[in-house]
């Protein structure tokens, strides 16, 4: 018979009830504490506890029962190593649920808070950059991108120079023939020299 066998079910079926419960005791491992649901925490304070259990045994048949209901080694590991010790003198209540007098915004559900009960340092947060060298490096990569297309445009002018240089040559050649007719005209007189210096007032 099925007496003293009820569970929160948590409105999911057996396998995702299975996955729900591992993950949540995965992340409570790691960072310990986490902020969920008061009807999560509770079943996950349960599915704690029980594991909490088997890690003070300790031994190799322990670890292998905590990896075949976490199907985590890692998790297993830390339990035994990191968190069973501080329980040696204390039978049950590893965990404890801290209701919160907030709501979550999505559906407006209660939440809670599930933690050791245990004094345990949670891991140090990675260190963020200051705000001063992120600003040099997006100073230089500005200062990078600025430089490249005036590179670009110096060798686009460059090329237009050469190619106005010859044309200026070639102007300049026209000019010296044109002035260069007009003093042989000039010098060998002719019927437009004639017409000039009369014209000018010079001939008689």
């Amino acid at each position: 018979m099925r007496h003293g066998r009820r569970k929160r079910k948590l409105g999911v079926d057996t396998k995702h009830r299975k996955a729900l419960l591992r993950n949540l005791l995965r992340s409570l491992v790691i960072y310990k504490r986490i902020r969920t649901s008061v009807v999560k925490a509770k079943a996950t304070s349960a599915f704690a506890d029980r594991m909490v259990q088997i890690a003070k045994r300790g031994g190799l048949h322990a670890r292998r029962t905590l990896i075949s209901h976490l199907g985590c080694a890692e998790t297993a590991d830390q339990l035994i190593k990191k968190i069973a010790p501080h329980f040696k003198t204390r039978n049950g209540g590893y965990t404890r649920v801290l209701k919160l007098s907030e709501y979550r915004p999505g559906d407006g559900g209660d939440v809670a808070l599930l933690e050791f009960t245990a004094q345990i340092a949670a891991p140090e947060k990675p260190k963020k950059k200051a705000k001063t060298a992120k600003l040099k490096e997006v100073s230089e990569i500005s200062q990078k991108v600025k430089e490249e297309p005036k590179k670009k445009t110096s060798v686009k002018e460059e090329k237009l120079e050469a190619k106005k240089e010859p044309v200026e040559k070639k102007s300049s050649k026209k000019e010296d023939d044109a002035s260069e007719t007009k003093k042989e005209s000039e010098k060998k007189g002719g019927f437009l020299g004639a017409l000039r210096k009369f014209l000018k007032g010079d001939e008689k």
